[in-house]
Formats: C-alpha cells, structure tokens, sequence
C-alpha cells in the first residue's frame, strides 16, 4: 500500500503558480469583446492617481467580484498573485482603500456612462445566439440590510431583519435570456411601486424594433394602477398578482370553480379598484389548504381552500395563467445568486453614490458571465450557477511557464473538464461582435 511521504519539505519558491486557472477563459473572452479599450473610451475621467487606468480599476473590482472574493478587504490576495495580475493585464492589485476612492470617484463622473456602454452591450448581446421576437419582463425588488453608517440607510420593509436599516433595490431582468436589463439601487424605505414606471420607460427604451410582443410579471408589490395603465399604453401584456383586499376577499366564495384532476380548480372576475380608470380580468387560482402553498403568490385562507389572485391582460385560459406566472420564480433565483455568489449583499462604502457605482459594477459583472455562459460553453453549463461555474472552471490550478519565449498555462493532467475548456476557446474564437 503507498504511504504518505515523511520529512516533506515545505517551500515557497513558487512564483508561476495560481489557483485561478479559468481565468484564462474569461480574459480572453473579455479581450475578444475588447473590454479594456470600451472601458477606457467610455469611462475615462482624471485621476490624480495616475498608477492606475480607468479601465485597470474597472477590471480590478470586475474580476474578483466574478471570481468570488467577497468584500473588497479581501481582494488584497490578488495582490500576491502574479499569474493573475498577468493574465489580467494589471501593472499590480490596487489596495482597498484605493478601490473605494475610485468608486467614489467614479460616480459621479462616469456611473452614467458606465450604464450607456452596459446598454449598449446588452443591445449586441440581444440577438445571440438567437433572434426573439418576444421578450418577458420580470420585475421583483429585494432587501440589502446594512451594518454601520450608510448614506440613505433607512428602515423600510424588512422582513428577515426587522428594523434594520437596508437598501431596497428595484430590478427588472428578460425572463428569457435571464440578463439583466434595468434596475435602481433604493433607500430601504421605498415602496416596491415607487421608481417602477421610469424603470419600465427605461426598459422599453431597449427593446429592439424586432421585437412585437412584452409580457410583464410582477408580485403583489407591482399592483398599482399607474402600473398597469403604462403597460397598456405600451401594448404590453402583464400578470401581476392582485392584493387580497375587501372588495376581492368577497368574490371569491360567490364564484364558480372549473377543477382540473390536480385538485386545483380556477374561477375568473371582471372588477374595477376604486380610483381605477378601467376594469381588469381577475383570476383566480383555489386548491386545498394541506397542499403546500406555492411562495410566487399571495395566499388568502377561506373554509378549506387557499386562494391566489393574478391581475392579467393575456387571453389565455386561468390555468395557463397561473402557469405562465409561476415560471417567474427565475428572478428570485437570480436575486438570490446575487446575493449568495455575488458580492451584492455586502455593501462597501458608507457613501450611497460609491455603493450605487458598485451596484451597478455587479450588475455589469452579472451580465458578463451569463453572456460568457450562453456564449462560449456547452448547454448543460449554460444555466450553472456563478458559485458552481467557479468550482467547475474558474478556480482549476494553473502554472504559467514559457516555451520558446512563449507564454502556456499548464492545467492538471487530469482535469476532468478538459473538453469544456477546449469547447469555450473555440466558441470566443467565433465571436463576432
């Protein structure tokens, strides 16, 4: 039987080591988007600071945010990684309080430009690999609670950490591709409706001439008049999940139920709110109470039946509806990667206007990687979460040597996902922008 080894020497002599081997993909990848040159035309502002390019800071927060470093304290352990400053291009790692001045900075004099050239980018992108004529809105918001002392800390909606000052940040994502297409970083005490028209105004702004038909969900916190009556005087549909109030609560025992062999039965109203300009199809959605209640919905207990009520426009039987609503659980998927995988819960400045440049570097990052994901890997890596890309690919052990005065990346032997890698160099390869 082999043993382990006795008397093992340890040294650290190793210089061309890194543990961020796929790293290598996502530079080319950014090289072939030319990232760096797009960054530097777009966001370029004086520095006092000239050690750094705007487009070396940019990269410098974009690349550990993807490869999951956390709060940016812990981005100084880049700093002792040369492979990794050389694969990224970056003279050295800037220390913490370095990237904060230029978030800070940054705001101000290039946060608008930054979202310009993410909107830009995102228009390229919309047609790959496929064209659509149809695009799916989905609109949710999501509670960052804060610790310490942040501009526009307030105490709003917060149901996991009850009085807790938080941001509240409102985001809209294409149910479709899952890119993200617009969203708002908030103070913790707006309401869920607040900002929502100019978000959509934006997002429609987006949409390409190719497309015909936008259909919106929305939770209960998007059932607003103003709301609805913008998406119709956009043409769009929508289903967006009603407010058990009175008037509501008492139609629903007056109704008649159709029962599908699930056990789940469906009814329909016609109803016009108070201080609505016009009526809408309610419906509505009853199954029993011991079933286990779906969490996309607003839940109203009467006798032994739970219902649910959708606000719609589509023609589309109850049913399917309901349905065609549920399948907006994606964005709650995504808000929480964001928050899990990525850095979005972990706000790092006590300045709104520096968080608010982060934010949307997030956002930035977010998209990057879905793009890379539908772009250049095989489809059963296509829908993998950030955290399980990076354990797949990103953080594969590297060594960089030279042969023949030209760089290689050596990965293991027996790195098991080898095709993948080989797959993704050939797609960049085949990028046309």
């Amino acid at each position: 039987m082999k043993r382990s080894p006795k008397g093992l020497k340890i040294d650290f002599s190793g210089r061309s080591l890194t543990h961020f081997g796929g790293l290598s993909l996502l530079q080319k990848y950014f090289q072939k988007l030319n990232l760096r040159y797009l960054l530097n035309r777009h966001l370029s502002f004086s520095q006092r600071n000239n050690r750094y390019c705007v487009a070396e800071e940019v990269l410098a927060l974009l690349y550990p945010i993807i490869l999951g470093l956390g709060r940016i304290e812990t981005f100084h352990l880049l700093k002792h990684n040369g492979v990794f400053q050389y694969l990224a291009g970056l003279p050295a790692y800037p220390n913490p309080t370095t990237l904060r001045r230029f978030l800070l900075r940054m705001a101000p004099m290039a946060l608008s430009r930054l979202r310009k050239l993410h909107d830009r980018m995102l228009g390229t992108m919309i047609d790959k690999p496929s064209a659509s004529r149809k695009i799916i809105f989905d609109l949710d918001s999501t509670v960052l609670p804060l610790y310490g002392k942040q501009e526009s800390a307030t105490i709003g909606y917060n149901p996991a950490k009850k009085g807790r000052p938080s941001y509240h940040p409102l985001l809209c994502f294409n149910g479709l591709t899952r890119d993200y297409w617009q969203g708002e970083l908030r103070p913790g005490d707006a309401h869920t409706a607040t900002g929502v028209v100019e978000l959509l105004q934006a997002a429609f702004g987006k949409i390409p001439p190719s497309v015909k038909i936008k259909i919106i969900r929305g939770d209960k916190g998007f059932y607003d008049h103003k709301t609805l009556e913008y998406l119709e005087s956009q043409k769009a549909l929508f289903t967006v999940v009603a407010r058990m109030t009175k008037p509501v609560k008492r139609k629903l025992s007056a109704l008649t139920y159709k029962t599908y062999t699930s056990g789940t039965e469906t009814s329909e109203f016609i109803y016009q709110p108070i201080k609505w300009k016009k009526a809408y199809r309610f419906i509505v959605i009853r199954r029993p109470i011991p079933e286990e209640p779906s969490e996309q919905l607003t839940l109203f207990s009467l006798g032994k039946y739970s219902y649910q009520v959708i606000v719609t426009n589509l023609r589309i039987n109850p049913l399917n509806v309901w349905k065609f609503y549920n399948a907006r659980a994606g964005i709650e998927l995504i808000i929480k990667e964001l928050k899990g995988d990525y850095p979005l819960a972990k706000i790092p400045t006590g300045y709104f206007a520096a968080n608010d440049a982060y934010f949307h570097l997030q956002l930035f990052a977010y998209n990057l990687v879905n793009w890379f994901k539908r772009l250049c890997l095989p489809k059963e890596f296509q829908k993998m979460t950030l955290k399980s890309l990076r354990t797949q690919i990103l953080l594969v052990p590297g060594e960089l040597i030279r042969t023949g005065n030209k760089p290689t990346l050596k990965f293991p032997a027996n790195y098991w996902h080898r095709d993948v890698i080989e797959h993704a160099l050939k797609q960049i390869d085949k990028i046309k922008l």
